[in-house]
């Protein structure tokens, strides 16, 4: 079972704060134009007055383009001008030169989308590209020198977007990617957000400063809440409930510094025109809340993913929401988050049932918890909304039938909840649920697991399945959304979808992904297009309805022992590995094994990292290409190891030593040089990650404990005994230089050998005896404190021009 990793769901702009219901003719009557009128004005009261919002738009252009500071005019849009009701971007001319130095205007209904016209005219007018900085960064040189920036044809262009809100995180994104931001970092992320029109961004940072004045005013002491609250890599799964003093405990420095760090966060979105979203009580409580509530209904939850259900962190406690507590607490924690950081927002996110099953499914008792749910914000604010995932309805089909579906979405007036369709674009729950009955919802793409690294991606049904849900009959869709479990993996998959935002038609994608490559390496190159024809109908075009989490045997090392595997290792669809000629690809193997998930062509991926290595000499010095061209490269080689550790265990089946050497051997090998290439580019390293961890800290202790969350978060991940691994090894694993080679490798290694010491003494394989082996080992190594570099090393061009002649020659 995967840590539950939905989403919390953001807001959109102030002023379009209107759009939390649909339109009327789109959704149930009852709405009414009251409860329009009083969102409306609800935002009105909240939003950054329109010079807060343009001079916003310029601090993102300044940090983002400081050459041409000047060069660009924004006029937030009055209502009922340019834009009308909608919300909406016009990108025009500055008649003659402006006195300023201006040249284009952006006029916009928020600072966002004056940030969005200003992406959308460096994107098709001057040929940019923008992503985050560890896929490759901004290429901004096709930029013209300031004074010469193109013209916009006539009166200019207006975008609207055909919905108003575009929501961006995952509840557990803050934990997977955010954990060790420091402002720097964030300020760049909301730069980044606001670029592509990200207008319902979650903001769930610091909330443990919340939770910790909150709960000590119920009389919790310190000493409880230690044992509450998780480690700072796991505060995800803390705040769901899953588990507890996991990682932990935190300090105080780590409760103001966090509290500081997100009042500068929900700021900036304010500035922008954005509405965060911000957490409320979903009934999680302190264990000493039985002893100073004896007569609460409080229940303690079951196992959730550990070794032996060790009490030290497993089993937290609910507080039932029916209980007259729960709303006191509820509102005391929305209450609190508005002495802190104002009045902000309406909209506010609860998973109660998130992978948390209601003791009946009788309708009318799971009405009355979700009435219960929403008077506890409701009281906080009188203008709340809630905003729930929709995940529940998919991971638990069997329990949320219709009946019991209707109940939880009806058990609040139509207009005070939205619900996020997770994982629409491979499950999408608008289709079987009469648009989630009535209520409106937003259409988000989950895309990533564990914050893995893996090239993979369905744009197809992203260029699309907006359209779809969005043109359907009584369509109820009122936003669209990315809820990965983490960031900066397949900008690609991110700019596509990003555009959606502004998209009222289907995109052609070919002809789309030739301007993408144009813009993405700065230049036009006809092997680069042809390489990403292929990968556009093969890596990009997973079709199979499979959530994809890497499981390469590299990284998710099967903790079986190979006598438990089917024997039918032969069923092959490619050639296999011969020793005077090592090439070879993928093939789906009929066994009990785990396999990796597999949808595509691994020899037609081949073709297109040789299309792509043709193109170095030309784009060699592009940030963006070297690390398309590492990902490229790594993703063939890794498809290549899982064939090799198949003809491994297969020679084991067979008795054969001398060939479970030779596959043992190549397997190692192969671990060794996909390191050498990882290290060649600045955002395949793991030092980054601990190094920010450690920049956290204020002590020593800190400093330990946070480098131990960051090591073991990417490893072992939770709870072990000396001869069981965690139930979630690998979850978050990564395809980082140093964690290849002084973890993935040295479990391999220890496998391998004794793999071989079994067939040379005749004897079966000893699980135990490598698992003890193996869990010391992974045990030190989350202690461990050796240094890893934060600098790439090596020629990435050079090397994948060698691992490619090596492998696939």
């Amino acid at each position: 079972m995967r840590p539950p990793a939905l989403p919390y769901l953001p807001l959109l702009p102030f002023l379009l704060l209107l759009a939390l219901l649909p339109s009327p003719s789109a959704v149930v009557a009852a709405a009414g134009p009251t409860s329009w009128k009083a969102l409306h004005a609800a935002a009105g009261r909240r939003a950054a007055s329109p010079v807060a919002q343009e001079g916003a738009a310029a601090g993102v252009l300044r940090r983002l383009l400081p050459s041409h500071a000047l060069s660009f005019r924004f006029k937030i849009d009055p209502k009922g001008g340019v834009c009308g009701d909608s919300s909406c971007f016009k990108i025009s001319n500055v008649d003659g030169l402006g006195k300023d130095g201006a040249e284009i205007m952006i006029q916009g209904t928020t600072g966002v989308e004056l940030a969005s016209g200003l992406h959308w005219y460096l994107k098709y007018w001057c040929g940019v590209h923008i992503s985050w900085d560890k896929t490759g960064g901004a290429q901004l040189a096709s930029v013209p020198l300031p004074g010469s920036l193109p013209r916009v044809k006539g009166t200019g262009v207006k975008i609207e977007r055909p919905v108003p809100w575009n929501y961006y995180q995952n509840v557990v994104t803050s934990s997977y990617s955010f954990v060790w931001w420091d402002w720097r970092r964030w300020e760049k992320e909301i730069d980044w957000m606001a670029l592509q029109g990200i207008n319902l961004p979650l903001a769930f940072t610091g909330q443990e400063s919340i939770w910790q004045k909150v709960f000590k005013s119920f009389n919790v002491t310190d000493r409880d809440l230690d044992d509450f609250f998780g480690g700072p890599a796991f505060l995800a799964w803390a705040r769901m409930g899953n588990l507890h003093a996991w990682g932990g405990p935190l300090s105080q420095n780590w409760f103001d510094q966090q509290l500081a760090l997100q009042k500068k966060i929900l700021s900036r979105m304010i500035e922008l025109g954005m509405v965060p979203v911000l957490p409320s009580f979903s009934g999680n409580v302190p264990v000493v809340f039985k002893k100073l509530f004896p007569s609460a209904t409080i229940t303690r939850l079951g196992d959730w993913n550990t070794v032996d259900g060790d009490p030290r962190w497993c089993c937290t406690y609910i507080l039932d929401p029916s209980d007259a507590l729960f709303i006191d607490v509820g509102q005391a924690f929305i209450k609190q988050q508005m002495k802190e950081y104002g009045d902000i927002t309406s909209i506010y996110n609860c998973d109660t049932f998130n992978e948390n099953t209601p003791p009946t499914n009788e309708p009318a008792y799971i009405s009355a918890l979700g009435s219960a749910i929403y008077e506890a914000m409701s009281r906080g604010n009188k203008d709340a909304v809630w905003l729930m995932q929709g995940w529940l309805f998919y991971s638990d089909a069997a329990f949320w039938k219709e009946p019991q579906m209707k109940a939880l979405l009806h058990s609040v007036p139509i207009g005070k909840m939205i619900v996020l369709d997770l994982f629409a674009d491979v499950k999408p729950i608008w289709k079987m649920s009469s648009q989630f009955y009535g209520v409106p919802y937003i259409w988000c793409m989950l895309h990533n697991f564990g914050g893995n690294i893996e090239m993979y991606g369905i744009l197809d049904s992203i260029s699309s399945g907006p359209i779809d849900a969005r043109t359907s009959y009584n369509s109820t869709m009122v936003g669209v959304g990315m809820c990965m479990e983490g960031i900066e993996q397949n900008p690609v998959v991110y700019e596509l979808m990003s555009e959606m935002a502004f998209r009222s038609q289907k995109v052609k994608v070919e002809d789309w992904l030739k301007t993408y490559s144009y813009r993405r390496y700065g230049q036009s190159n006809v092997e680069i297009q042809k390489s990403w024809a292929i990968l556009y109908h093969t890596i990009y075009n997973c079709t199979d309805g499979i959530a994809d989490h890497n499981r390469d045997y590299i990284v998710e090392f099967p903790d079986m022992s190979p006598s438990s595997f089917s024997s039918q290792f032969s069923k092959r669809r490619s050639i296999s590995l011969a020793r005077k000629h090592p090439r070879f690809f993928l093939s789906e193997v009929s066994t009990s094994l785990p396999q990796p998930h597999l949808w595509y062509s691994t020899k037609e991926a081949v073709k297109a990292l040789d299309l792509f290595i043709n193109a170095g000499n030309d784009l060699s010095k592009s940030l963006t290409f070297r690390y398309d061209l590492v990902d490229q490269t790594r993703q063939s080689l890794s498809k290549l190891a899982n064939k090799i550790y198949l003809d491994a265990l297969n020679s084991y089946q067979k008795k054969d030593l001398s060939d479970l050497n030779f596959h043992a051997e190549k397997f190692l090998e192969l671990i060794v040089d996909i390191d050498t290439l990882l290290a060649s580019d600045d955002n395949f390293l793991l030092g980054p990650w601990l190094e920010s961890a450690k920049s956290l800290a204020t002590t020593e202790d800190e400093r330990t404990q946070y480098e131990w969350n960051a090591r073991t978060q990417v490893s072992m991940w939770y709870d072990d005994t000396k001869t069981e691994q965690s139930r979630l090894h690998d979850y978050a694993n990564k395809f980082w230089s140093g964690l290849l080679k002084r973890y993935y490798l040295p479990r391999a290694s220890k496998y391998f050998a004794r793999l071989s010491r079994s067939l040379q003494e005749n004897r079966s394989f000893q699980l135990e005896e490598w698992r003890r082996d193996w869990i010391s080992y992974s045990n030190e190594w989350q202690s461990g404190k050796e240094l890893y570099p934060v600098k790439a090393t090596g020629d990435a061009l050079a090397i994948s021009r060698s691992l490619f002649a090596k492998y696939f020659g």
